[in-house]
């Protein structure tokens, strides 16, 4: 079984503990300051814990890293963990600047290492079984996609809510829709922080007319997070918060030239229940002793930065189109 080694064990850093843990590849902790050893050992018994990186990268027994660091750290860790011989797993966003994600992109490849972003809701059953769907054909071309991240609470000084939220909304419109935008609108609104978004709405434009449309914030009231899949022919919806996904066979006919709509059934679609994030993780594992491509490489990953980067440019210039950089 292949070993890992993470760095950090914070809010999202304990999951990731538990769940190599629980696939038997946790090798190490490396963690910043002098608490929490305690929950460490409760989450994974007997891990070995450390605060010197170095303790990692010379270590041949640990072949791969995961990086549940913040965001600022990203490049520096990833790129060091490449040069060491490692593969990566790094907790989104790869970085916070699309050059730093080609560099980590193009390190990668000629290291021949892998590199794989956490995008958990690529790994998701009922997100499977969404892909599953619209590679059958029964929803027909995709003419647009809602989702809506919304939530109250834990505010970020260092990235705004764009950033801290929407990355997996992207990754997922980008392989729902198999090709990138080619102009994109964001507006939004930044209340408790100067210069740092509450509130980001934004409008992906595809060739040929398809439309995606994301809504992020952590100043609403309740927790809301659904993907809406509107098809030529059929409609789906996720709700994650609900745990359901629904097919709509409505339909539109003409009458005298007018579209009149034709209200359908809907339907259940059956998923696993499996932890999305244990699947990723697993999924981790089988690409570094495969040395396959992983669902969530760093390429999508570059290009999701490449669709944030494009809406906080659109955001800082009042909700004017920009293109991918």
């Amino acid at each position: 079984m292949t070993r890992v080694a993470v760095f950090g064990s914070g809010y999202w850093g304990k999951n990731l503990i538990r769940n190599f843990h629980a696939l038997g590849a946790l090798g190490k902790v490396v963690k910043r300051g002098p608490g929490g050893d305690a929950q460490i050992a409760e989450w994974a018994p007997g891990v070995a814990l450390t605060r010197e990186a170095e303790d990692v990268w010379n270590d041949p027994a640990l072949p791969a890293v995961v990086l549940a660091t913040p965001a600022e750290t990203h490049y520096t860790l990833a790129k060091r963990a490449l040069e060491a011989g490692k593969d990566v797993l790094v907790e989104k966003p790869l970085t916070l600047n699309v050059g730093e994600a080609r560099d980590l992109v193009a390190l990668a490849a000629a290291r021949g290492r892998v590199l794989m972003v956490g995008q958990q809701l690529e790994y998701h059953p009922a997100v499977e079984a969404l892909h599953a769907l619209l590679a059958s054909g029964e929803l027909g071309a995709v003419r647009y996609v809602i989702s809506e991240r919304l939530n109250w609470g834990r505010f970020r000084s260092e990235e705004n809510a764009l950033w801290s939220l929407a990355p997996h909304d992207m990754g997922l419109i980008l392989r729902l829709m198999g090709r990138e935008p080619r102009e994109v609108i964001a507006a939004g609104g930044a209340w408790l922080q100067p210069k740092i978004a509450d509130n980001a709405v934004v409008l992906m434009h595809f060739e040929g007319g398809a439309r995606a449309h994301v809504h992020v914030s952590w100043l609403h009231p309740l927790k809301q997070r659904a993907l809406t899949v509107v098809g030529e022919r059929q409609s789906v919806v996720f709700d994650d918060g609900a745990g359901t996904l629904q097919r709509f066979d409505h339909a539109v006919e003409r009458k005298n030239g007018a579209p009149v709509a034709v209200t359908g059934r809907a339907h259940d679609v059956p998923f696993a229940k499996d932890e999305p994030l244990r699947r990723e993780c697993a999924h981790f594992l089988d690409c570094v002793k495969t040395r396959a491509t992983p669902r969530t490489d760093g390429v999508l990953a570059l290009n999701v930065l490449r669709v944030l980067d494009a809406a906080q440019r659109s955001l800082e210039s009042q909700g004017a189109p920009r293109a991918l950089a």
